[in-house]
């Protein structure tokens, strides 16, 4: 069974906000390097969309 919350309806294993809850903080430093995507819900970033609830690309043209 996928494990879902009311910020997203994917499985939620894997994303930052459940791995801050966790205090894996070794591992979010891997996922956050070179970020490509904001969480629309949180604000966090992640080099994956897959690390994150509501996803969306940043954008590298504005920098």
């Amino acid at each position: 069974m996928v494990k879902k919350t009311d910020c997203c309806e994917k499985e939620h294993q894997g994303h930052l906000c459940v791995l801050a809850g966790k205090q894996a903080f070794d591992e979010i430093q891997e996922l956050v390097r070179d970020p490509r995507f904001i969480c629309f819900n949180c604000g966090r970033v992640a080099h994956t969309d897959k690390n994150l609830c509501n996803p969306m690309p940043l954008d590298s043209g504005s920098r």
